[in-house]
């Protein structure tokens, strides 16, 4: 194996990592919106992770400039997508809660 291999295993494992402790905080936090928190590491740390691992792979060609420009994308757009999913999650509770009959 070399250092190439070793760094690109290194990197996709953390990666892997990343998502099991996002995945595992998922299943345990109440509520849709604090569960948001918990995608966060999955949607930016994970993937900057892998574009890493195919920057040590394959070095600096096509595919890597593909990565990070996908991974730019991801981290331009992940904040606008989290703020619209909250949004949406305390729109969908108050109307909950508007519509509940009378006792």
């Amino acid at each position: 194996m070399t250092v190439r291999d070793i760094l690109t295993c290194v990197f996709l494992a953390l990666a892997v990592m990343v998502v099991l402790a996002s995945a595992a905080g998922l299943l345990i936090m109440p509520g849709a919106a604090r569960k948001l928190h918990y995608v966060t590491p999955a949607a930016v740390v994970a993937p900057v992770l892998v574009a890493a691992a195919v920057l040590a792979a394959g070095g600096l060609d096509y595919a890597t400039g593909m990565a990070w420009l996908t991974v730019a994308v991801m981290l331009f757009g992940g904040p606008f997508l989290s703020h619209a999913t909250v949004r949406a999650i305390r729109s969908r509770e108050r109307d909950q809660h508007s519509h509940r009959e009378p006792r």
